[in-house]
């Protein structure tokens, strides 16, 4: 054999092995994805873990499929690392870079509730974010984790409040200061209706239309003074977890009713109708 039939032999072998390896490695990205959607997250992780090892084009996202199988197998702690280690190799793809920067703002925030409160930094750092998703997705977060360290989060919900066009967003911004601070949200331009009167809340009314309606299908008048008195009879227990959930049950109603009328929430989804609900 001549060296150039060796040479075009070789190659082709070469070319062979090559299409080989892709077709091998495209297989076993197809068996770790179907693995996951299936919800075999075990499984799918040990797959994705396979492929990392192996280096090669999918090992960086296999990193995030890692920690993505830990937190669905409901591993908080593992898979907080997991995502910081994805992180840490300043991955390519700025979308699950992002996802894995908001999914670590989440667990950070179930773990502080559970007591890990040295996660607290985790959501501190995000409110810095250069995504804007993370640092509302943050600062709706450490809102939710009591009054104490919530009030870290008022620079970006004032921001969220009077910029966002999203109104279910901005509702959930104002709802965050109603919990812990209801004088800081009638400072906020356009948040009551009529706060400056100084006439404290009577009502509380929610009404429910359906899509193309103007007629309520649902309406409901709530006196205040009764949700009041409800909440102050509740269980010590009860209040205990509704303070770790960030609200005060015996000065909420108070403070809502000191913030005079306001509109509390309102969502329209285009489909299922409208809801509303504001204090008189």
């Amino acid at each position: 054999m001549t060296r150039r039939g060796m040479a075009g032999g070789l190659l082709g072998l070469f070319v062979l092995a090559a299409a080989v390896h892709a077709e091998t490695e495209a297989e076993r990205l197809r068996n770790a994805k179907t693995l996951f959607f299936d919800r075999k997250y075990a499984d799918a992780r040990d797959a994705w873990q396979a492929m990392q090892a192996a280096g090669g084009a999918d090992a960086e996202g296999a990193s995030y499929w890692i920690a993505r199988c830990s937190e669905s197998l409901g591993e908080p702690e593992r898979a907080l690392r997991e995502y910081g280690e994805y992180l840490d190799r300043r991955p390519k793809d700025p979308t699950l870079a992002e996802e894995a920067r908001t999914s670590r703002v989440g667990l950070a925030a179930r773990l502080y509730k559970a007591g890990g409160t040295r996660h607290l930094n985790v959501l501190r750092q995000a409110l810095s974010d250069p995504s804007r998703t993370v640092r509302y997705f943050s600062a709706l977060q450490l809102s939710g984790l009591g009054c104490e360290v919530g009030q870290e989060a008022f620079p970006v919900l004032r921001k969220i409040v009077a910029e966002e066009k999203d109104p279910d967003l901005v509702e959930r911004a104002k709802l965050a200061f109603l919990r812990c601070d209801p004088k800081a949200l009638g400072r906020l331009a356009g948040t009551a209706r009529s706060s400056a009167s100084g006439r404290e809340v009577r009502w509380i009314k929610v009404r429910v239309f359906k899509k193309g309606s103007s007629s309520p299908e649902v309406a409901v008048n709530l006196p205040v003074a009764l949700a009041e008195l409800v909440f102050k009879s509740l269980p010590d227990e009860a209040k205990r977890e509704l303070g770790r959930q960030g609200y005060d049950a015996d000065n909420f109603w108070g403070r809502m009713k000191r913030l005079g009328p306001t509109q509390i929430l309102e969502i329209d989804d285009g489909e299922d109708g409208r809801v509303q609900i504001w204090t008189e």
